[in-house]
């Protein structure tokens, strides 16, 4: 039986953690981008780097109604720097 990698969940606390480096939403939580900007992105094109795939990803726990995960991830980076 083959191992199937498990998923980096380091894009998680990406999300919760960095602000867009650029344009109209520049220094707001990825986190807190609103799904407009981010289907306007998928229809114009995700940046070709990381950033873009972190934006990808975020588009699909928001169009999936899984904001609760990344509160959860929120809670434990709190967590972690206090």
């Amino acid at each position: 039986m083959e191992d199937v990698p498990m998923p980096d969940g380091s894009i998680l606390v990406t999300i919760v953690t960095l602000q867009m480096p650029f344009g109209k939403y520049k220094g707001t939580l990825l986190k807190n981008l609103p799904v407009s900007y981010l289907e306007w992105f998928a229809r114009k094109g995700f940046p070709k780097n990381k950033l873009g795939q972190t934006l990808q990803c975020l588009l699909e726990i928001k169009m999936n109604g899984l904001e609760g995960l990344l509160q959860q991830v929120q809670h434990q980076v709190n967590a972690t720097k206090s």
